[in-house]
Order: C-alpha cells, then sequence, then structure tokens
C-alpha cells in the first residue's frame, strides 16, 4: 500500500523558485509598461497591472491544486485530457470571439480564456502517453507518424482559428520525438524547410533549384550509389523543386496583403518603418535605448509614451530591455536557461518513461515560446503573436503554463513510486 504524503513532499523548490521569480518580475515589468500616473497603486485592479495580480493569485491555487492531485491522475486521463481540449478547440471555431483578428478565444462570463494554451499542456500528456507504451528508441516510421497525427492535429484546429503562432508552437513536439529516437535526418529536413524558403523568396527560383541538383549529385556521389539510394535523392529533390514554387505561389498568390509585407520585411527584401516593420523598429529602438545598466525602473521612455504596441504581452520583453538595460536582460534569460536546464536535469532522472517524455515536452514548449518572443522582438523572428511564458499579460497563457510546469514537479516529487 502506497504511503501518503504531503502536497509539498520532495518537490523540486529549484524550479518553483525560478517559477515564482519570472511571474514576480513579470508583474513588475507589466506595471512599468502600462503605468498610469492617474492610477499608481500597483494593486488597482481596473489596471492591468491590478487584473494580473489577480491571476497570479489564481495560478498560485491553480499550482497548489495540481500538486494535490494524484500523479498518476494525469497518465491515467491523459487521453480524455486531450479529447477534451480538442472538443473545446473545434468549439471555439464556432462559437469563439475574434479578438486582433483570430477567433480563439471563449468567454464564460467575464473572463476570457484561450483554449490554445491549455491545448499544449494536453497534446504534451498525450505524447507522453502513446510515446511511453512503445520503444523509445524505436525508429520505425509509422509510431513517428502517429505521434505527429496527435500533435498536427490541434495545431491544425489552431490554424483554423487564425492563431498562426499558437499553431506554430506545436513543432517543440518534434525536439521530443528527436529525443527520443526519431531519425536526424527528418530534423535535418525540417531545419532546411526554412532555409529553402527563404532562399525562394530571395534568389530566382531556377539558380536555386540548380543549386538544389548540385547538392543532390554531390550527397549521390558521396554515399555507396546504391540504386535505392539514388531513388530516394531522386525523391528528395523532386519534394524541393514542388516545395520551391509552392512557397513562391502562396507567397504571392494566398497570403493576404499584409502577411506579404511581414515576411518581406522580416527577410530584409523590403523596409516598412511606418507599417509592417513598425513594431520590430520600435521594439529595437526600445531595447536599444537601454544600453548596458538601463534607464532604471518607471524611467522608459519608449515604454512610458506607448511606442511599441503590445508591450505588455507579446513585446514585454521590450520593457526588459530599456528599464534593466543588457545587464537585466542577461539576467532574466540566464533565469529562464536555468529554469529549461532544470527541468532536463530533472527529465533524465525519472523512472517512469511517462514522467521523462512529459519533462522534455514542457522544456521543449517553453524554449520555443522564448526563442520566438525574444526572437520577435529582436527582429530575428517573424511577429506571430505568442506570449513570453510567465512575464506576458494575461491569464490564461499563465494558468497554462503553470499547470503544464507543476504537472512535470508533482511527477518528479513521485519519481521513485512511479514506474
Amino acid at each position: 500500500m502506497r504511503r501518503e504524503y504531503g502536497i509539498f513532499y520532495r518537490i523540486d523548490w529549484v524550479m518553483v523558485i525560478l517559477y515564482l521569480v519570472l511571474v514576480l518580475f513579470g508583474w513588475l515589468n507589466i506595471y512599468a509598461a502600462v503605468y498610469d500616473e492617474l492610477q499608481p497603486s500597483i494593486f488597482a485592479i481596473s489596471q492591468r497591472y491590478g487584473k494580473q495580480l489577480i491571476w497570479i493569485g489564481a495560478a498560485l491555487v491553480i499550482a497548489i491544486v495540481t500538486l494535490a492531485i494524484d500523479p498518476k491522475f494525469f497518465s491515467q486521463f491523459a487521453w480524455l485530457i486531450y479529447s477534451g481540449l480538442i472538443l473545446l478547440l473545434i468549439l471555439v471555431i464556432f462559437i469563439g470571439r475574434d479578438i486582433s483578428g483570430a477567433r480563439s478565444w471563449l468567454h464564460i462570463g467575464s473572463i476570457a480564456i484561450q483554449p490554445a494554451e491549455f491545448a499544449k499542456m494536453a497534446t504534451a500528456l498525450v505524447v507522453a502517453k502513446y510515446l511511453s507504451k512503445i520503444d523509445l528508441n524505436l525508429v520505425k516510421k509509422k509510431p513517428w507518424l502517429k505521434a505527429a497525427a496527435l500533435i498536427f492535429f490541434p495545431a491544425l484546429l489552431i490554424l483554423l482559428q487564425r492563431d498562426t503562432g499558437s499553431a506554430l508552437v506545436f513543432l517543440a513536439f518534434l525536439l521530443v520525438f528527436y529525443r527520443f529516437g526519431m531519425s536526424g535526418l527528418v530534423m535535418l529536413a525540417l531545419l532546411a524547410l526554412p532555409v529553402i524558403g527563404i532562399l525562394a523568396l530571395l534568389i530566382n527560383k531556377f539558380i536555386l533549384i540548380g543549386i538544389l541538383f548540385i547538392g543532390a549529385v554531390t550527397y549521390y556521389i558521396l554515399t555507396l550509389k546504391k540504386t535505392r539510394q539514388l531513388l530516394i535523392v531522386l525523391a528528395v529533390f523532386a519534394v524541393s523543386v514542388g516545395y520551391v514554387f509552392s512557397v513562391d505561389y502562396a507567397v504571392n498568390n494566398i497570403l493576404k496583403p499584409h502577411q506579404r509585407q511581414r515576411i518581406n520585411v522580416l527577410i530584409g527584401k523590403t523596409s516598412d518603418l511606418q507599417g509592417a516593420g513598425y513594431n520590430v523598429n520600435q521594439s529595437l529602438i526600445a531595447i536599444g535605448s537601454g544600453q548596458i545598466l538601463g534607464k532604471g525602473y518607471l524611467h522608459g521612455t519608449q515604454t512610458k509614451y506607448n511606442f511599441v504596441p503590445e508591450q505588455s504581452t507579446d513585446f514585454i520583453f521590450c520593457t526588459v530591455g530599456e528599464e534593466w538595460g543588457f545587464l537585466g536582460s542577461l539576467v532574466l534569460i540566464g533565469l529562464y536557461i536555468s529554469l529549461f536546464t532544470r527541468i532536463v536535469i530533472i527529465a533524465e532522472r525519472q523512472r517512469a518513461k511517462f514522467s521523462k517524455v512529459y519533462g522534455y515536452s514542457v522544456a521543449a514548449i517553453l524554449f520555443t515560446h522564448f526563442a520566438i518572443n525574444i526572437g520577435m522582438t529582436l527582429g530575428l523572428m517573424p511577429v506571430i503573436g505568442i506570449p513570453l511564458p510567465f512575464l506576458s499579460y494575461g491569464g490564461s497563457s499563465l494558468w497554462a503554463f503553470t499547470i503544464l510546469l507543476f504537472i512535470f514537479i508533482r511527477q518528479d516529487s513521485y519519481r521513485y513510486e512511479l514506474v
């Protein structure tokens, strides 16, 4: 008979403290980003910083409740949780409300919930459940195709909500698949796709196809030159050619003008500082103006006069860069890297396959959000509107990230009992 312990039994306090520090730092920067001299109290619930405090309080309750749940619950009910979120994603398509061009919100009274944020957690659970039932070193195609379907189905539903940013985050699970046995060639091909896509927009299509052909011939000559390998090389080359033409066609004929302009600005093909490139340009000005030590808390001029749109949500890192400077930004990035590293270390020590796969899923999701969000503010990634974990304003994202992380903390606390 298993002995019962308290909810704080053997939890990893390093992860908990890193979480609390990030959440507190986020609240302080939300206060700075939308500071109103007429409402100077940081507890003013009529302002975003006051509302965020309420959501932080709710997040702490959610964290405690998550720690109180039997750790086996998450494994046993993974498919049910996943199915429930899929139904919510479908429901949003029909009755959700449009906010900033995306129909991704459900309104329950005065509370707005974004199911896409919670769908990442549900997908992490079901991916962990599925992979824990097969050989983690298996390299056959069939298991990975089934696993891929688990992540692409919710991603497709989120795309139908016109929330491209949240859908792209699901690609984070490919890092998990690679860790647990998926072929490195698949990862290489996936990394090559954006490179080829960008080149298809920057240089002449036929010159690019010529470069791909030379690469294919060179690869075949350097390998064993078997007939089967020749067929594979020809197939990959044919798919690459089709991809080049499809990228060019999609950008010029399917995407809306403002979306096409954003892509052209991102890859440096055009410059539009008053239009598609405005957010990023103002973001770079704000971050650069902070220099080494920053302008000081509540003294950021770019922040104070609202030069950067969405500065308390998607562009919260601008506030950090301007008011805390390079050193402050470096400390924040260090906190995130410490959290990611800790999650991976803890994942590696898990005895249960479910817990190990889930831990890597948590790390992959949080890292992808972190990399894309900060990349957006620095002009290195497209502006796709995803929050910075634990820092950005918003209840749904904070609650979803909290559940995501604390499920893993709960799993780890029972690592000796779970097999």
